[in-house]
């Protein structure tokens, strides 16, 4: 089994989201990985609790449940990034500056997403689109050559034939609020 570790600052709201999602998607379709989450720094001011209610009420929203029991924000270590296959960090911008100065050996594997955090995106449209970069990540690894990033075409394939199924057996379309 392969690991995909998603980073955020806090391991509270982001990654914590990515990480169920990513594994009820590789459950649903079968995939050889598993996701695990950590965060940069812990201890943020607000963060109270094991997982920040935003991303509960995602995940709900979703049709997806917290594991029990819930566990609380965990910090990233060397041993987390070595046991990882893939290393992914949710908010380039913010993430890549704190790897560089705790991780420096790291900075350049690890893959990086532009998914925003609180202070310049409300939940609703943050998860949205960590929920689509989770879902491209499935189909991608679902992809003969693993982790690799696969050409344009070669995706666009792999949609067709692998991620509608996948959509149609896992999570449910996220909810039309504008009705």
């Amino acid at each position: 089994m392969k690991t995909v570790l998603f980073l955020c600052t806090g391991n509270y709201y982001r990654s914590r989201f990515a990480e169920l999602v990513f594994n009820r998607l590789a459950e649903a379709d079968g995939l050889a990985w598993r996701a695990e989450s950590r965060g940069m720094w812990l201890g943020y001011p607000g963060n109270v609790g094991p997982i920040s209610p935003h991303a509960i009420r995602g995940l709900e929203a979703r049709g997806l449940h917290l594991p029990e029991p819930t566990r609380f924000p965990m910090l990233v270590t060397t041993a987390d990034l070595e046991r990882a296959d893939l290393v992914v960090a949710v908010k380039e911008s913010e993430h890549r500056p704190m790897i560089a100065a705790t991780f420096a050996d790291w900075v350049d594997r690890i893959e990086y997403w532009h998914i925003d955090d609180l202070d310049c995106a409300g939940p609703d449209e943050a998860l949205l689109a960590l929920e689509q970069e989770v879902r491209r990540l499935a189909v991608r690894l679902a992809l003969p050559s693993i982790h690799r990033p696969a050409p344009e075409s070669e995706v666009h394939e792999a949609a067709r034939t692998v991620a509608d199924p996948l959509v149609a057996r896992s999570l449910p379309r996220p909810l039309d609020r504008s009705a």
